[in-house]
């Protein structure tokens, strides 16, 4: 397998009988994964599933869905 360019990872993940996920360690650590933490999911029928930073994607959802007092 082709290494990744600086800044871009790859891992894989096996689906357990629940349809539970493990998130490999280095994964875990390199984006301060830890446990009880709520993960965001976002699927696309054609591009798959994303899992983005919780703080990337709330600073995205702010400015998508802005508060209505600040309209």
């Amino acid at each position: 397998m082709k290494k990744p360019p600086k800044g871009k990872h790859v891992w894989t993940a096996t689906v357990g009988e629940k349809g539970q996920i493990v998130i490999p360690k280095q994964a875990r650590e390199l984006f301060d994964i830890k446990p009880g933490d709520t993960l965001i999911l976002l699927g696309d029928d054609k591009r798959g599933i994303a899992i983005p930073p919780q703080d990337k994607f709330r600073r995205l959802a702010s400015e998508v869905f802005p508060d209505e007092e600040e309209e």
